[in-house]
């Protein structure tokens, strides 16, 4: 087997530089850091992990929970994380809720007695009740992707989920929508506000009536909402959904109903995820800087193992941008027929 030793007669240097080459841990001379790196290609050295955890109290490792990875949110999220772990020498460990409560627990529980450096809570879904199994943990703890009241004693990094309604609201009452629905899933509660609070700003109010929520997160339930919010106000003439995979739904629905998009019906999503490229028409949607917000939290509690000491309280909140595509355009005048018939122009 290959030893540190070796690796440093190769590079002609001492152990501790390999040594700090390889933790990352200290700066160490550029080109004497690629000498080392060379000697460890051409040797093919594997460090031997177990005994730098136990020799340094570090295993280099950080837990991850997230809901699921079967959303590109989601994915989005693990991949960025992963890469920003990489850069700096440290491994991942995941872990994944799929919405499931006493599953959170379990793995909050087990990571409280695991060797991990740090954890990222990435999305609130199935876990606030359980963050005090946390209260005693031995590594810093950050939050992101948090919509739903935040926690005093954690660090945050997120989405300003208020404002990313409040765009996708305001990109619709320029064009001149009055008449609208929201397509939502239950935790959504804050960018429907701020959806909402576009409308108010200029005098208009949306009735809970226009709130319909999905029955699930998928594609299905973007087209079950959409007939319901169709069915229940025939002038409306825009609809916002709180996913994208809703909007995409929606699409469907409105071409099931006869509604062109955007002429009859504007859609627009919220996620930025690449469904909405596919779509036809290609998605209005409101992207979230999902990777940037991975990139920031890791950052974050990388200093506080770096420093041996807790994460510095802190909210960040990072703005979504709307993409506008073809999925939105101005209302089309609206005329009744004697007979009570809806006709657009």
């Amino acid at each position: 087997m290959v030893t540190m030793q070796d690796v440093a007669q190769r590079a002609g240097v001492t152990k501790q530089t390999v040594s700090n080459v390889v933790s990352g841990r200290v700066a160490v001379r550029p080109s004497t850091a690629a000498r080392v790196r060379a000697a460890i290609d051409e040797l093919g050295y594997v460090p031997n992990l177990v005994a730098r955890s136990l020799a340094t109290g570090s295993t280099r490792t950080v837990g991850l929970f997230v809901p699921t990875v079967a959303t590109a949110f989601y994915a989005d999220v693990v991949e960025a994380v992963e890469d920003a772990l990489e850069e700096r020498g440290y491994h991942l460990l995941l872990c994944t809720t799929r919405l499931d409560g006493e599953r959170a627990r379990r793995h909050l529980a087990g990571l409280t007695s695991r060797s991990v450096d740090a954890l990222l809570i990435a999305g609130d879904r199935d876990l606030l009740d359980h963050l005090p199994l946390l209260a005693n943990a031995r590594f810093p703890v950050v939050l992101c992707a948090w919509e739903t009241a935040v926690p005093e004693r954690f660090p945050v990094v997120t989405i300003d989920y208020d404002y990313s309604g409040y765009v996708a609201g305001r990109h619709l009452r320029e064009l001149g929508h009055e008449r609208v629905a929201v397509l939502a899933s239950p935790t959504h509660a804050v960018r429907v506000e701020g959806f909402r609070r576009a409308f108010a700003d200029d005098g208009l109010t949306i009735p809970d009536s226009a709130i319909h929520m999905a029955p699930e997160p998928t594609f299905r339930g973007g087209i079950a909402a959409a007939n319901t919010a169709l069915a229940a106000d025939p002038e409306a003439t825009a609809l916002f959904a709180t996913h994208d995979v809703l909007a995409v739904g929606a699409l469907e629905a409105a071409r099931d109903a006869g509604r062109s998009v955007p002429h009859s019906l504007s859609v627009v999503g919220h996620d930025g995820s690449p469904e909405g490229l596919l779509s036809r028409p290609t998605l209005t949607s409101v992207a979230l800087p999902k990777r940037e917000m991975a990139r920031q939290a890791i950052e974050l509690l990388l200093r506080a193992d770096a420093t041996s000491g807790p994460s510095v309280i802190s909210r960040q909140l990072l703005r979504p941008e709307l993409i506008v595509r073809d999925s939105s355009g101005p209302p089309a005048r609206i005329r009744r027929s004697s007979h009570g018939s809806v006709h657009r122009t």
